[in-house]
């Protein structure tokens, strides 16, 4: 039995113990897709549409990683599109940060991010922009290795945006991103966790479910 492949290990009964095996189980069919341009075009133009009368001006978001969907270019376009007649102006009122790890308080903080502005690894060998502003988002686009009913959220597990969402006030809206074949029927909330206000995947919006 090959240790490394999780579609071919048992799932576990362990609450805890099933979580880590769909970590691993959906990490390793998200990087095997092979529509994930496809998937990815769908969910930018979903993002789009959603962002459509929000009156945000600093929005957070993350470096893909681990086959996850890319953010970033939805938002630069979101970015430039806020006011075609002083396009420079628009891109210093609207802003874009992505997550650096607090190293103590096992939290993130967010510094503005633009295309070709300074980046370094942090610890776990993930971008993140080098020496920017720290700003607060209000609203901050979450990944989502696999996504339950209710809009709750499966992560990898060091729960560095739950610790971080119980410290920010105000709470920003939070938005999962996920391609929809990472739906998990049978994920349910630990003590702690907090539903996202909004998941959005390639076929469209997931979470707010709305009545036809």
């Amino acid at each position: 039995m090959d240790k490394l492949d999780p579609a071919r290990q048992p799932e576990p009964h362990d609450p805890a113990e099933r979580k880590a095996y769909w970590r691993r189980k959906l990490v390793a069919e998200r990087e095997r897709l092979g529509d994930r341009l496809a998937r990815n075009e769908a969910l930018q133009r979903v993002m789009r549409v959603w962002m459509v009368g929000r009156d945000d001006t600093v929005v957070g978001a993350y470096w893909p990683i681990k086959g996850e969907f890319d953010p970033l270019p939805a938002l630069h376009r979101w970015q430039e599109a806020a006011d075609v007649e002083d396009a420079r102006v628009a891109r210093q009122r609207r802003r874009i940060a992505l997550p650096v790890i607090d190293k103590v308080a096992k939290t993130l903080r967010f510094h503005v991010w633009y295309p070709g502005c300074p980046m370094e690894e942090d610890a776990y060998g993930i971008p993140k922009p080098k020496d920017t502003e720290v700003v607060q988002p209000t609203l901050l686009f979450v990944p989502c290795v696999g996504y339950g009913p209710a809009g709750y959220r499966l992560g990898y597990g060091g729960g560095f945006y739950d610790r971080t969402l119980a410290a920010l006030q105000p709470r920003p809206v939070t938005v999962g991103l996920a391609y929809a074949c990472a739906f998990v029927p049978w994920l349910q909330p630990g003590p702690h966790d907090v539903p996202l206000d909004a998941i959005l995947t390639d076929q469209g919006v997931a979470w707010p479910v709305t009545e036809d």
